[in-house]
């Protein structure tokens, strides 16, 4: 039976007359009579993410929001750690409390060894590859070749229970499994104490590590920058158990709320700074240094040197046996970090961010003493500020920010950041804008993910991303601009080519990118830049995003939360924009075809149209066709429309979708009067056909050209096709 005996089959109960037209009209298709456009296959890219998301339960609700029974674990450390200067070694003891909020019992607990990277069977270290060069620097060296200094990671001295009985442990590379007594109930603590050693890497070779000492050889001191010191335990979670990956050094970390109270024992002759609030200040600074400090709580407009640039150098050649204890206490925090040295200039000063003031302070050595006095303290105050307005007030007493050369990282309360003069004292705009970013960029970490408490071993762009565009408004807010390297669309060009081979789905593993800096950093920033400001507009994103960091501050959020709170807020369907810009490796390219200019004639309508590289000379005329109006009583004045669409003229746009990630179209139409006009399209138009979209414009004057992203606002690789005519007017 063929399809048209098919179709008379089964139509046979129906008016004869229907049928027989029914069966006429599929003849002539299948006789290929009558022409039939053909559609691009479906490609889904406004398909819903549907199943891409984890279903909602009762623990994170569809809402983005956590759900009734949305729980979270707590571990507390009581710390005794010691830094050996003469050996640059770190040992320690930890007092580790876990307590066990899951619904679950737990027959072992999953502690991180990050310092395991360095190990010679480290999965950083075989999985390394690389390829020979006419030359090779220290850092090819030790990636390839174990070090000559022997830097081997922990050495785990023992773990005992609390009653000094000692627990099985097993080492995994970056990973240790403790094995308990018994399992650990629902609701139920457990302690334990771990003791560890480790060598101290030198940063500047070993720069994976993201921790360790810097040397100076024209005084002989060190500046120790010291994080992922102590074994730290692992995430388990409603959604997905242990987050026990392993540390390859491109990804970071995924840690647990706790309460920290941390002994730090050092030279005497150090300065620290560390998470947290210092308990026994006065036990450590002089009577003068304390009267500064005090001074600098009360002191808003400029920083307060608590340690001078003189007396700092005054201590350079200090070697001192005596050792002393500095004390911190650090609440509801996610990971603890410190540094220490005698180079240390010390300045701070009071921000205010609305109901309290914080302590922003500022710790560097003379070699960065030009650069940093002048505007370290001032940038950190400066994001305090802007964050708190933008998303929270700042819930914690300091931010410190410390010089280390070549290096940017961030912990609670604290950060590291690169930025010093040349020998000389002198610097040029671009290092302190270099430097005035960076620290933007470090302190806002506070936010995302020491508060907003992301996985980044799972997904940098969760805090990187975000921090990425927040830093770029924040830049804009110091300065109006200021030359920002992230966030405005233009800057993503050059990444988003093509050609070059670097991309992975903003959505991959951090271990598994090519390009950190494009997938984690400048695609991301863009991504909600355009979101901002293209999809959404200021207003509703603005109010997401405060939206998002309120409902999951000192939580645990994930990306299918993230998602969800952002279209719950907002009433804005995102879910073809996570595809574009999150799980595809397409790219912005959008040209114009061809633009067609029409006007209505009483004379015989154009029905032949020829493409042209310009905008016709003479327009294409259409028809007046007397409206229908079917069952309404109130019948159309066709005389009253055609005499007001006479007066109009008419453009058929056609736009190609090259790049493959569908976009909001931003259109600038340039009159022959000379005057321009900006219109918005919403990225929707490619609903319907993912590859071409026809729009007709209507105009009340003559149009000389069309131009498309006119402002480099859509990340557009290829400007070249975005004029018509295509010769740039």
């Amino acid at each position: 039976m063929n399809r048209i005996e098919h179709a008379a089959l089964t139509l046979q109960a129906c008016d004869f007359e229907i049928v027989m037209k029914r069966i006429f009209f599929l003849g002539l298709l299948l006789a290929g009579s009558l022409k039939v456009y053909p559609q691009p296959a479906w490609e889904g890219k406004f398909e819903q993410l549907g199943t891409v998301l984890p279903t909602p339960n009762e623990y994170r609700t569809a809402s983005g929001t956590p759900g009734q029974d949305y729980w979270q674990q707590q571990v507390d450390y009581k710390i005794q750690v010691t830094l050996d200067d003469v050996n640059q070694m770190i040992s320690g003891e930890a007092g580790i409390t876990y307590h066990n909020n899951s619904p679950h019992e737990l027959p072992y607990l999953w502690f991180q060894l990050d310092q395991n990277m360095r190990k010679e069977d480290s999965d950083s270290r075989t999985t390394h590859t690389a390829i020979m060069s006419t030359s090779m620097s220290p850092i090819d060296f030790q990636r390839v070749k174990k070090q000559d200094t022997d830097v081997e990671g922990y050495e785990i001295e023992w773990v005992r229970s609390s009653a000094g009985l000692s627990l099985k442990y097993t080492i995994n590379k970056t990973m240790m499994r403790v094995d308990l007594p018994k399992p650990l109930q629902p609701g139920q603590d457990i302690a334990l104490w771990i003791a560890w050693n480790y060598k101290l890497n030198n940063r500047l070779i070993d720069r994976s590590a993201r921790s360790g000492y810097e040397y100076f050889p024209e005084d002989d001191n060190y500046l120790y920058t010291i994080a992922q010191f102590f074994p730290r335990a692992a995430v388990y979670s409603d959604y997905q158990g242990w987050q026990n990956k392993q540390f390859l050094g491109e990804s970071e970390f995924s840690t647990n709320f706790g309460e920290y109270q941390v002994d730090i024992s050092v030279p005497a002759d150090m300065i620290v700074a560390a998470t947290g609030t210092l308990m026994n200040a006065s036990e450590l600074l002089t009577k003068t240094q304390m009267e500064r400090l005090e001074l600098a709580k009360s002191t808003y407009d400029k920083p307060v040197l608590i340690v001078t640039p003189a007396e700092a150098r005054r201590n350079e050649p200090s070697r001192v046996r005596k050792t002393n204890r500095w004390h911190f206490d650090a609440t509801n925090v996610r990971d603890f970090a410190f540094v220490a040295s005698r180079k240390f200039v010390w300045d701070a000063m009071a921000v205010d961010v609305g109901e309290k003031d914080v302590l922003a302070m500022s710790f560097y050595t003379r070699e960065s003493n030009s650069l940093w006095k002048k505007y370290a303290t001032k940038a950190s105050a400066h994001t305090l500020k802007f964050f708190s307005k933008y998303l929270f007030e700042y819930p914690y007493p300091v931010a410190i920010s410390v010089n280390a050369a070549s290096l940017g990282m961030e912990y609670p309360m604290i950060n590291f950041s690169y930025g010093r003069p040349d020998e000389h004292g002198k610097y040029e705009d671009k290092d302190m804008y270099a430097l005035i970013s960076v620290l933007i960029h470090e302190v806002g970490h506070n936010y995302f993910p020491m508060i907003v408490n992301s996985d980044e071993r799972a997904l940098y762009w969760m805090d990187e991303g975000l921090v990425a565009y927040i830093q770029y408004l924040a830049e804009q807010d110091w300065m109006w601009g200021y030359p920002s390297r992230r966030g405005p669309s233009d800057k993503v060009i050059s990444y988003m080519n093509g050609t070059h081979g670097d991309f992975r789905p903003i959505m991959t593993d951090p271990e598994n990118f090519v390009s950190k800096y494009g997938n984690a950093y400048l695609r991301p920033a863009t991504a909600f830049n355009i979101l901002r400001n293209l999809v959404m507009g200021p207003e509703l994103f603005d109010h997401a995003i405060k939206t998002y960091a309120n409902t999951w501050k000192f939580k645990h959020p994930t990306y299918a939360d993230f998602f969800r709170i952002m279209e719950d807020a907002s009433a804005v369907d995102l879910d073809w924009f996570w595809r574009a810009w999150f799980y595809s490796t397409d790219h912005v390219d959008i040209a114009i075809s061809s633009v067609k200019w029409f006007r209505m004639s009483e004379e015989k309508a154009t029905t032949e149209f020829v493409d042209s590289t310009a905008i016709n000379q003479k327009p294409y005329y259409f028809n007046y066709k007397k409206a229908y109006a079917g069952e309404f009583l109130e019948k159309l004045d066709d005389e009253k429309y055609r005499e007001k669409m006479s007066t109009f003229d008419f453009y058929e746009v056609t736009f190609e979708n090259i790049g493959g990630l569908v976009s909001p179209i931003v259109v600038e139409w340039k009159y022959e009067d000379t005057s321009t006009e900006i219109e918005l399209i919403p990225a929707e138009v490619w609903r319907r056909n993912e590859h071409t979209a026809r729009k007709i414009f209507v105009k009340e004057k003559k149009v000389a050209s069309v131009r498309i992203d006119p402002d480099r606002m859509t990340g557009d690789v290829n400007e070249k096709n975005n004029f018509f005519p295509r010769v740039k007017p």
